[in-house]
C-alpha cells in the first residue's frame, strides 16, 4: 500500500519567489528535515513563515527551559495530536537533548512514563492537563512552579501552544516522512492519560 501524498505539493527551491526564498534560506539553517514539514506548507505564507521562524528559533534554542524538558513537552503534544512529522523530527532530538528513551517510549505507546525526574513529572502533568482540560488545577500549577520557576513556566506554555499549532499545520498539510518512511505513531482516541 502506497503512502497518500501530502495535500501540498513540496516546494523545491528553485521554484520560490524572492521572499520565500529569504525565509527558506533562514529555514535550511535549521531545519533537520529540510523545507518539508511545516515549512512547506509555511512558505506559501512567506511572511507569516518568516514570524514563525523567529519564534521557533526562541522557543527551540533560546528559551529558559532546558532542552530535554523543551523536547520532551513537543512529544507530548506530537503525541496527543498523532503529529507523525513532528514525532519523526523530534524524538532523536530529544534522546540527543538527555530524554531517557524509556521515557520516549512511554509518550510514543501514549501512556505516562514511570520513572521520571521530578521536573519531567510536573511538566506531564501540566501540559496533558493544560492539552486536555484546556487549563491547569491549582495543584499542578502550583507544582510546575515550584519545580520550573516563573520563565521557565511561562516559557513552557508558549511552547506547547507553539507546537499545538504544528501538530495542526502537519495534520492539515497531511505532512509525509521524508522518504515515504512510516509514520512513526500508531493512531490513538485518548492517548496521554492526565495524572491520579
Amino acid at each position: 500500500m502506497t503512502a497518500k501524498p501530502p495535500r501540498f505539493a513540496q516546494l523545491a527551491v528553485e521554484q520560490l519567489d524572492a521572499a520565500q526564498r529569504r525565509v527558506a534560506d533562514e529555514i535550511l539553517k535549521v531545519s533537520s528535515g529540510g523545507l518539508g514539514g511545516p515549512y512547506n506548507f509555511l512558505l506559501r505564507s512567506p511572511v507569516l513563515a518568516d514570524r514563525i521562524l523567529k519564534l521557533a528559533d526562541y522557543l527551540r534554542f533560546n528559551s529558559a527551559l532546558p532542552r530535554r524538558l523543551s523536547e520532551m513537552a513537543i512529544l507530548i503534544q506530537a503525541r496527543l495530536w498523532t503529529a507523525q512529522y513532528e514525532w519523526w523530527a523530534h524524538h532523536p532530538l530529544a534522546l540527543k537533548a538527555g530524554l531517557a528513551p524509556g521515557i520516549a517510549e512511554a509518550l510514543k505507546a501514549g501512556r505516562r512514563p514511570e520513572g521520571m525526574q521530578p521536573d519531567e513529572a510536573a511538566l506531564y502533568d501540566f501540559c496533558v492537563e493544560l492539552s486536555k482540560r484546556q487549563q491547569v488545577g491549582d495543584a499542578t500549577f502550583a507544582r510546575a512552579r515550584a519545580l520550573l520557576g516563573e520563565q521557565k513556566l511561562v516559557d513552557l506554555v508558549a511552547l506547547t501552544g507553539f507546537y499545538v499549532q504544528v501538530s495542526m499545520i502537519l495534520n492539515v498539510a497531511e505532512a509525509g516522512i521524508p522518504g515515504g518512511g512510516a509514520p512513526p505513531l500508531a493512531p490513538m482516541a485518548d492517548p496521554l492519560p492526565l495524572a491520579g
